[in-house]
Formats: C-alpha cells, structure tokens, sequence
C-alpha cells in the first residue's frame, strides 16, 4: 500500500438532543479530524434513528419536502410542527419529537404525568386531511409517557371514566380509565398503512418498561416513576379489552410497544405495524459499504450508558464495524454507569467531549466546538498508539516521528506501514 494513501475516516453519529442535529454533529467530528489529519478522507453518514430531525432527513434523502402544521404540544400549548413528504410523493412521515419531543417541554414543567402525544394524533390527521394513506411514524426523542393515549384521542377515540366522563391529557389521569369509546376513531385509519418505526428494545410495563427506565430521563421522581407505571398497567388493560386491533396482541411487553413513552402500545393498538428502526432508515445510506472501506470508525450521541446497547445509534454502527473488523471511536457528552458492555458491541474506546465541568446548558450551547476539540484530542491519542505500534513492529529505536501519513505540522519522515493492520 502507498504510505501516504489518505486516511478513511467514516463518522456515523446521531444527533445530541437539545444541542446538534445528526448533520451538524457529523461536520464537527469531521473538522476534529482535518485538524489533526488534512488529506484525511472523511466519509459523513449522519444517522436518525426516529427521533428529532428524521422527517427532514427523509424528505432531503428522497426529494421530498416538509409540510409545516401547527400541533397541540406536549404540555398543552400549541407548537409549529411539521411531517414530511416523500419524494414518492404517497408517502409522509410524521416525527413524534416535532409535537412531542422532550425539546417542547420547559424544564420547569418536566413530569410525564402531565404531557401529552396528542399533537402526535394531529400531525397523522394533518396527514390524511391531505390525502396520504401510506404514513410513517417516527418515534423517539419524545417527551411524554402516556402510552399513546393523547395520539388515539385526537383520532377520535374517548378516554372515559367509570361516570362515562372523558379524562383530560395525561397519563395522570388513566388510572381511572373505566373504558375507550372507539366509535367516533378517524374511519380513514381503515385504508391506511400505518408504520411505527421504534427500537425493538422499549416495552411498555415490567420491570424494562416505560416507566422505569425512561420516565426519570423525562423529569420523574420516584414517586412519580410508580405512578407512572401503575396508569400504564391500566392503560392497557383497558387497550387490549376495549380496542378490536388490540385483543390478541401483548402490547405489555411485545418489541416497540414501549416507543416514545407508550405510543407505540398505542398506535399498535389500532392497527399500526413496529417496524424496528434501522431496518427501514438505514436503506437511505450504504453504511455497510462505507465501513467497509473505512480505516476508523467515528459515532457519537448526547449520552453513553447502559442504554446504548439497546437500539442506540452507536452500538447499531460497532456492530457493523465490527462484522469487518474496524475500530470503532464512540464521542459523547456524558458517559454513563456500566459502559464497559459496550466492548461486547464493538466500541472499542470511548470519550466524553467535555473539557471540565460546565452546565448543561453550556454543553448544550458549545457542542460543536467540544465535539471538534475532543475529535482533535482523540485523533492524537490514536496516532500515538498507531506509533507505539509502529515502533514494535520495525523495532525502530530513534527518535524520528513515523507516522504512515501526512499531518498538521512538520513531520518530514514517513514509513511505509500498513497503518490499518497497526489499529
């Protein structure tokens, strides 16, 4: 191999909620690495995984566009929102973060007790008023937890207590559900395909469900979380007695049904498909193909824990990596407890893009610089151990600097190394 043979570099990150979108994110890590490594290659896959800025990112990818609708939002206020239309042009895409998303939720008022996925329910009506019959739901980023409930009222359904009453938004109040009234649902549902595209991994109660892993993530208390998960119990109880698409089905614990807070429970219930996520958003961009050529892989997301194994962007890219043997970087702005699972996926090392302590709104503020600077740190540290490598494998004793490629400064003599059998 020519020695100077650019390096390869594909950056396949999500998005840091309330911060950057996957685009941005990707044009940061992408500068890190100019920084260090000018004639780098660097091949930008930003990922959506259903969350916030996945109906923009289809429509770009398709030729689509964005249809702007004004929506109920998660604490009841209305919000611009918008869905997407497919460049097929049958198609449009509803994204539950746009009426639902965390982002729409002041952080005063953080309880997903209290907020609502009815502007959900209006985004698909917005849908079908204009004549589509083929719509994709994306779920995650969201902001609520109330098992699609405020969705299916907005198509029609009525929450009704035991004195035939109909409940107000909010899971708070399903606790007392006595039963649904699916008579006045939109009866355009019947010739429509609805898809909820989800991660496989969210169930709606136990132990795993909505309410004890997310719910706290949301602004739960303790006390809130047993609430929470008690109103769920009996959402779908009520769900799977009441709703004619739903008998049959666990919608307690089947994949997907725990997406966005419950809604896929929800939307389930009325005849919608769980489709896991990165089986259909992924067809929009040959990551396989990428990594494969690729000499490092860089992702990233807001948060790395336990959780990231379960369906997150990061661990879908090092499991691919890692069936073509690439070392995989994982960026991120908090590493969370137990992250050492995240080997058994393929991350092969992880750092948080933090340089000190700073709020979260500052975080939140200065992603992109702290993504670059860090891509900046982190190519450093792999080019020292590329050099240790190097230094074993030649048994080269001097002191000259032998790095396999050209970098940002002066470092006149260069190896002929196979720098990709070194990492």
């Amino acid at each position: 191999m020519n020695a100077t043979r650019p390096l390869n570099v594909v950056i396949a990150p999500s998005g840091f909620k309330e911060s950057l979108d996957a685009d941005a994110v990707a044009r940061a890590i992408a500068d890190g690495v100019r920084r260090v490594i000018p004639s780098a290659h660097t091949h930008c896959l930003p990922l959506v995984d259903g969350g916030e800025g996945t109906a923009a990112a289809m429509a770009a990818a398709t030729g689509g566009k964005l249809v702007p609708v004004s929506v109920t939002g998660p604490v009841g206020e209305p919000v611009a929102s918008h869905f997407a239309v497919l460049g097929d042009g049958t198609t449009a895409v509803v994204e539950t973060a746009a009426a639902a998303g965390l982002r729409l939720v002041p952080r005063g008022q953080r309880n997903p007790l209290h907020t609502t996925t009815r502007g959900v329910g209006e985004l698909i009506t917005a849908a079908l008023d204009r004549g589509y019959r083929r719509i994709l739901v994306g779920c995650g980023d969201s902001g609520t937890s109330d098992g699609g409930a405020g969705a299916l009222t907005a198509l029609g359904a009525r929450l009704l207590d035991d004195q035939g009453c109909q409940l107000a938004d909010g899971a708070r109040h399903l606790r007392r559900l006595a039963r649904i009234d699916m008579s006045g649902l939109d009866d355009r549902l019947a010739d429509t395909k609805l898809c909820v595209v989800c991660n496989p991994t969210n169930v709606l109660t136990g132990p795993h469900g909505v309410a004890r892993v997310f719910a706290p993530q949301k602004g739960a208390t303790p006390v809130q979380v047993d609430e929470l998960a008690k109103a769920l119990e009996r959402w779908v109880e009520v769900l799977e007695a009441d709703v004619p698409g739903a008998s049959g089905h666990s919608l307690r614990h089947a994949p997907g049904t725990g997406a966005s807070g419950g809604l896929g429970a929800g939307l389930a219930a009325i005849g919608a498909i769980l489709i896991p996520r990165f089986e259909l958003l992924l067809k929009r961009v040959d990551l396989d193909g990428a990594i494969r050529e690729a000499d490092l892989v860089i992702t990233a997301e807001g948060a790395t824990d336990s959780q990231t194994p379960h369906g997150k962007v990061p661990a879908e890219v090092a499991q691919r990596a890692k069936r073509w043997g690439k070392p995989v970087l994982a960026l991120t702005g908090t590493v969370g407890a137990r992250t050492s699972s995240l080997r058994a996926v393929g991350i092969d090392a992880i750092q948080c893009i933090l340089p000190a302590p700073v709020t979260l709104e500052e975080a939140c503020a200065r992603g992109a610089e702290f993504l670059t600077d860090s891509t900046e740190r982190a190519l450093h540290t792999v080019l020292l151990g590329m050099r240790l490598a190097q230094m074993r494998t030649t048994q080269n004793t001097s002191n000259k600097y032998a790095y396999p490629y050209p970098l940002n400064g002066d470092v006149p003599d260069f190896a002929d190394v196979d720098y990709r059998r070194l990492m």
